[in-house]
């Protein structure tokens, strides 16, 4: 796993939870831009997977690649079921969903890291 690659999703998820923490502050309901920002999210998500699977294929791989993998493909799925979610629910609880997404796709890049180094 690349630390860069791991500290742009963490930072990625931290800015979108602090814009859904705002929503959340001002009552109001999550916005196509967030949404928006959450693929953006997504695509950095499938780079990293793109980039475990050649390092693993060049005899790089992490302790346990399963449980690497299991992590990689949660965290693939968090933001997408976030984002329906939010888009069904037009309250102040979808910006809500939207930042606890969020800040679990950020742990779970803390975690991957640590699977990766042990």
């Amino acid at each position: 796993m690349v630390l860069p690659l791991v500290l742009l999703v963490v930072a990625l998820c931290a800015a979108l939870t602090g814009w859904a923490a705002w929503f959340v502050a001002r009552d109001r309901a999550v916005v196509l831009k967030q949404l928006w920002g959450g693929a953006v999210i997504e695509g950095a998500i499938v780079l990293q997977m793109i980039v475990a699977g050649v390092l693993a294929a060049t005899g790089s791989s992490a302790s346990d690649p399963v449980k690497l993998w299991g992590y990689l493909i949660t965290a693939l799925f968090i933001l997408p079921v976030a984002a329906v979610w939010a888009f069904a629910e037009r309250t102040r609880w979808s910006s809500v969903v939207l930042a606890a997404a969020a800040v679990t796709v950020a742990f779970l890049e803390w975690r991957l890291w640590q699977i990766w180094n042990a």
